[in-house]
């Protein structure tokens, strides 16, 4: 089951790294490599989310960020998984919102309204920061303001993401410290 099938309440709760094992198992089985692989080969496999790199201006526009906001990451990522990568990528959160924390997946309201309690806040204090689309016009929904970070190469260099239209949202930037500026940190 995908996150969205599980955040509308069909089935029973899952961290999204159970999601990717059973998904890699299926296409493991699909491509003949089953049996290929030992357990613990396939457990490191599966965390790669674990040990993704952040983009070239993560790390110094997140900083730039953070002297002048609050800055956390809501993903639909568990807990483990976002500290590990926060600690691979040298990724400053000051907080980490998790699915397990809030019992949600993105585009659920819950997500967008239980981040923003847990930080204090109200949801017109918050601003989503995101290069998907879909996660800005659900968080516009619930009342934050919404950054666009256009990246690319989101889905690779053979596949190269169009810039959409971005109209409907607060501020757009090209990266991390595009937007640092655009919200006048040092």
């Amino acid at each position: 089951k995908s996150t969205r099938e599980l955040s509308s309440g069909d089935g029973p709760w899952r961290l999204v790294d159970e999601i990717h094992r059973e998904k890699l198992d299926v296409l493991l089985e699909e491509y003949g490599l089953s049996d290929t692989m030992s357990e613990g080969a396939k457990q490191h496999l599966n965390r790669a989310w674990h040990r993704l790199d952040g983009w070239p201006d993560s790390t110094s526009g997140l900083r730039r960020l953070k002297s002048k906001f609050i800055i956390a990451t809501a993903s639909n990522g568990n807990l483990a998984l976002l500290v590990n990568m926060a600690k691979h990528a040298d990724l400053p959160w000051d907080a980490v919102m998790s699915p397990d924390v809030y019992g949600a997946y993105k585009p659920s309201p819950k997500v967008y309204q239980n981040a923003s309690k847990l930080l204090g806040l109200n949801t017109n204090q918050v601003m989503m920061v995101a290069a998907h689309t879909g996660d800005l016009e659900a968080s516009a929904r619930e009342g934050l303001a919404t950054a666009f970070v256009y990246r690319p190469l989101e889905r690779g260099a053979d596949n190269p993401v169009e810039m959409p239209d971005t109209t409907a949202f607060d501020i757009s930037a090209t990266d991390f410290n595009d937007l640092a500026d655009q919200l006048g940190c040092d």
